[in-house]
């Protein structure tokens, strides 16, 4: 296994993407982990804690959509939620430059 700080961090600000095209966020960080988990170190963790964090954001956007008819709290979840996917992957690509693990608040475990 070699070392590639760089490569993680690429995967962190992979989740950007959607910014650009609208979609990607998962798919791409999805790739980078599920073809260099066995060949960078430390890629397997950062990769589940991206895969879990964007999968969690799915939950959450689909959860503001019928709070959008309960006095449009939807709307605001969706830019607290907007706000957040830009945030924590850049502080994580930070941290992963440093070499500290990431942390993404609010995660579901669905990969452990």
């Amino acid at each position: 296994m070699r070392e590639d700080n760089q490569l993680i961090v690429i995967t962190h600000l992979s989740q950007l993407v959607t910014l650009v095209t609208g979609f990607g966020s998962l798919i791409i960080p999805l790739i980078l982990w599920a073809t260099q988990k066995e060949k960078v170190y430390n890629m397997d963790e950062h990769g589940k804690n991206i895969i879990n964090f964007q999968l969690s954001l799915i939950v959450y956007f689909i959860i503001c959509i019928p709070l959008i008819l309960l006095l449009g709290l939807g709307l605001l979840g969706f830019v607290v939620l907007g706000i957040i996917s830009i945030i924590f992957p850049v502080i994580n690509a930070i941290r992963a430059s440093n070499g500290e693990t990431p942390t993404y608040p609010f995660s579901f475990k669905f990969i452990s």
